[in-house]
């Protein structure tokens, strides 16, 4: 790596730019542009990521403070902030959205051979969504509630990385279970949701496609248990039954036997009840793999501590869009860099020291060796540790 490039550039030069030129070109995104290109306006949104700038004055005045760097972090003049915010609203979201994707394939290539948790080859995947909370007199788009705005991310999480296959944007009203509806199942990849997605009807649909889902029933679930197997009680596990669903329009959505298992949790105590439509694994792994859910609850929690999508550089519904994919590509380009420099430290960790060092010019890899956050102090046998990685 060329170290009189800055880490910016270096990180930077880890993106399929012929593939960004292809969808710019899809979309016209470049189209009677004077100033600020697409790919320069995605550089600085997502030097606002990684620096966590708050608004588009704060991202204009730290670029300006480093000038004679821009040319050679691929600015082609200074970034104004009334051009960027022109950019927001008007740059069509979907030439981020489908370049995430092309990031996203990339990334879980690069991670399809890591282990899971639990000892199982198939694809595992969690679906959730989370809520981000607006103004409603700025974002009267995002209608959510009488007196809010809000929108909905939602995110179908490949647990081999931590990687989002599918992201769906909309506004805060979108029930969970629509979508299922956008969902292409997979034949024998692992599905794992919470009670906001059962509707036997759509998982129906899953079934036949050959995949499998686990998630916890409502109370009012009407199941008819045709026979029970062995429990094995010693592990939390009071009952492993096949059944059937008791109602008559809710049989006729979802026709074929289902397996339910009673867990009671050995260090809270509380009963929770799984229903899925696979049979192979032990009610044992059908429990842990369930646990791997709460992996998609601490991505959400994730990126919204370490990445800008609670503050937004613009109010049209496009700019709010652009700025959660660009920050969805920020946060899979790490992972993406992680891997392929094969580096130890956390993402978290990564996009701390990145936040400090995107104008040094240094090679990448030394950025984020261990030796480089230590220092020796000549009356000491140890190095004093600086960062704790």
């Amino acid at each position: 790596m060329n170290t009189g490039k800055t880490l910016f550039a270096q990180l930077m030069d880890h993106l399929p730019w012929t593939s960004f030129a292809r969808i710019v070109q899809r979309y016209r995104g470049d189209r009677y542009v004077k100033r600020l290109r697409c790919a320069e306006q995605f550089r600085a949104m997502a030097f606002a990521q990684l620096t966590y700038r708050e608004g588009l004055r704060d991202i204009e005045v730290c670029l300006t403070a480093q000038a004679s760097k821009l040319y050679h972090m691929g600015f082609r003049s200074p970034v104004k902030r009334s051009t960027l915010a022109e950019a927001n609203e008007q740059r069509d979201w979907r030439i981020h959205a489908e370049f995430a994707q092309v990031l996203i394939k990339q990334a879980r290539s690069l991670y399809a051979s890591d282990k899971l948790e639990v000892d199982l080859e198939e694809t595992v995947y969690a679906l959730d969504s989370t809520t981000i909370d607006l103004c409603l007199s700025l974002f009267p788009w995002a209608s959510f509630r009488r007196t809010k705005a809000a929108v909905k991310v939602h995110a179908l999480l490949d647990l081999r990385g931590h990687i989002p296959s599918f992201i769906h944007i909309s506004d805060g009203k979108l029930h969970d279970v629509n979508m299922l509806d956008l969902l292409v199942p997979e034949a024998g990849a692992f599905y794992l949701m919470d009670r906001a997605y059962l509707d036997f009807a759509r998982l129906c649909e899953i079934h036949l496609a050959g995949a499998f889902f686990i998630m916890r029933t409502k109370s009012n679930t009407d199941l008819r248990r045709l026979y029970s197997a062995p429990a094995d009680r010693v592990a939390g596990i009071i009952c492993d039954q096949t059944v059937v669903l008791g109602g008559h329009k809710s049989r006729r959505d979802f026709p074929a036997h289902l397996r339910r298992i009673r867990l009671k949790d050995p260090q809270t105590g509380n009963t929770i009840v799984f229903v899925t439509n696979n049979f192979a694994l032990s009610a044992i792994q059908v429990c842990d793999l369930y646990r791997e859910r709460w992996n998609v609850e601490v991505f959400f929690k994730w990126i919204k501590q370490h990445l800008r999508i609670k503050k937004f550089h613009g109010v049209s519904e496009n700019a709010v869009k652009s700025q959660i994919w660009i920050a969805v590509s920020t946060y899979v380009l790490v992972a993406i860099v992680k891997k392929r420099l094969g580096l130890e430290q956390s993402l978290h960790t990564l996009l701390q020291i990145l936040s400090l060092t995107l104008f040094e010019k240094m090679p990448i890899q030394q950025a984020f060796q261990k030796d480089a956050n230590r220092i020796e102090h000549p009356g000491l046998r140890k190095p004093l540790t600086l960062f704790d990685l």
